[in-house]
């Protein structure tokens, strides 16, 4: 199995609902850390999962946040992330695909922004853990 280039470990916070006649929506709020070999530090306040799903069509997240800390070369540095996906909601170890965009200021970390990364979001006790792949890497 491929190495994934960032894992961050997520824990909620909030979580509010609204269910609608046409479909529902629920917005998490939540906070965490990272700390693998490309980057080390934490989800600054702010962090929020918005996830939406029109009756009877599948359930569309968003979740954006801005991880401040080191990256591999041990400069301070922001990693902003917007990660998108499809699916129904995590149950019974299920494991939720993603396409994510990433812009940051660090220039060791900056070939995150074309690169084609994928994640994959799994249940982890009080949150979830996010992994992300580079798809370019052989």
């Amino acid at each position: 199995m491929e190495k994934p280039i960032l894992v961050i470990d997520v824990l909620l916070d909030e979580i509010f609902n609204v269910e609608g006649t046409d479909g529902k929506a629920t917005m998490i709020l939540f906070h965490g850390s990272c700390n693998c070999e490309n980057f080390k530090g934490r989800i600054l306040p702010g962090g929020v999962d918005t996830q939406k799903e029109a009756a009877g069509e599948p359930r569309f997240l968003s979740a954006r946040y801005i991880l401040e800390g080191k990256d591999c070369d041990g400069k301070d540095c922001l990693i902003f992330i917007e990660n998108n996906g499809e699916t129904a909601p995590i149950s019974g170890g299920g494991v939720i695909h993603t396409k994510p965009i990433i812009y940051t200021d660090s220039e060791a970390l900056k070939w995150m922004e074309t690169a084609d990364i994928t994640g994959t979001v799994t249940g982890a006790p009080g949150g979830v853990t996010i992994s992300f792949y580079d798809g370019d890497a052989e």
